[in-house]
């Protein structure tokens, strides 16, 4: 069922080290072990056409753009990936970042002498200004509890920040207050959807496609492209002259971009992707059938993330030969977060093998 490999590593640690990419199989001490953690989602990091794109796009660029998007000088692949990942997510504009982070720390640097932040609980820390930003809580008692924090608020701009949905213990999320915030102030709110991008909505677009309709809100979204897009990099997705503006900002000017065969990647790649993502859904649809017994596991309909309480699963499947995610998060004082991540590289046989092991 497994398939070897001719890879092996010669020691095991607490963190667990494999010199291979990660696939649907990975290798540790010498034995294959099925691979069910990580975030590529759509397992484009393992799709060898998706690499052959890649090489391509490094032959006609380059391993990367070494200077500032700013400069007096540019490749047309930028503007042109940016132009279909508006399309693809739904978006005014797109602008391209070296990164998840970079996308979400330069649209709040930008606002941090703007408006006054209100954080929705659990939020990505890549949205944080500092520490102090991280809060819990109930997402549902926030939303409850929002119209009275705006009116604690003198200030007439203000930043409301968010996930799009919880990716860790697996919860969506309800966006109709957006269209019930006050018109009378300057409200922008900002949201992650790292873990969204790629698998929500109708093809993919993400959480733009999940909004409801609020003229008089500002709305930016800023992901990840390195979970189910599978490069290495970020987007920010707003109307256009918001996306003017972050480029005058020496965040911006002084950042390299992204490195530009993955966007001529991404653009030869849309029937990739749709396969991709129509077997994900495969996937989690057998893996959610399977499971359908098991109350101590959590999960949502069509999102390949399942949520468990028990801290000490990862241990029982690892016996078995399976990885699952299992770590302390954010921080190494902070409790385990443990799930299991099913990819559109799994077989069937495959999530068969760990619905045996979670039912045994």
């Amino acid at each position: 069922m497994i398939e070897k490999s001719i890879y092996s590593v010669n020691h095991f640690r607490d963190i667990l080290p494999t010199s291979i990419k990660p696939d649907r199989v990975v290798n540790l001490n010498g034995k294959p072990f099925l691979f069910f953690s990580g975030t590529a989602y759509l397992g484009m990091n393992a799709n060898p056409e998706f690499t052959r794109l890649m090489e391509e796009g490094m032959r006609i660029y380059g391993s990367n753009y070494g200077s500032s998007r700013s400069g007096n000088f540019t490749i047309p692949v930028y503007e042109e990936a940016e132009t279909a990942m508006a399309k693809h997510f739904k978006a005014d504009a797109a602008l391209t970042v070296s990164s998840g982070f970079m996308a979400a720390q330069l649209v709040v640097r930008y606002f941090e002498d703007k408006a006054a932040f209100i954080y929705a609980p659990d939020c990505h820390p890549a949205l944080f200004r500092n520490q102090a930003d991280s809060i819990a809580g109930n997402y549902r008692n926030w939303i409850n509890a929002l119209p009275g924090l705006l009116q604690q608020l003198p200030d007439e701009n203000i930043v409301i920040l968010t996930n799009s949905i919880d990716p860790l213990k697996v919860n969506t999320y309800d966006f109709s207050w957006i269209s019930q915030l006050p018109v009378n102030k300057k409200i922008t709110v900002i949201i992650d959807d790292s873990h969204g991008l790629g698998i929500l909505g109708k093809t993919g677009e993400g959480v733009s496609g999940l909004l409801p309709e609020a003229p008089s809100v500002d709305i930016i979204i800023v992901s990840s492209l390195a979970k189910a897009m599978g490069m290495s990099g970020g987007v920010i997705l707003a109307k256009s002259s918001q996306l003017s503006a972050l480029r005058t900002s020496p965040f911006f000017t002084a950042a390299s971009p992204m490195a530009p065969a993955f966007l001529y990647a991404y653009l030869n790649a849309e029937e990739l992707y749709k396969k991709e993502r129509a077997d994900l859904f495969r996937n989690i649809h057998q893996l959610q059938q399977g499971l359908f017994s098991l109350t101590a596991l959590r999960y949502i309909h069509n999102y390949p993330v399942i949520f468990s309480k028990d801290n000490q699963l990862a241990a029982k499947l690892f016996e078995q030969q399976i990885l699952i995610s299992s770590f302390a998060y954010p921080g190494p004082e902070d409790d385990k977060i443990t799930r299991i991540i099913v990819s559109s590289r799994h077989t069937e046989e495959d999530i068969n093998f760990l619905l045996g092991k979670l039912v045994d």
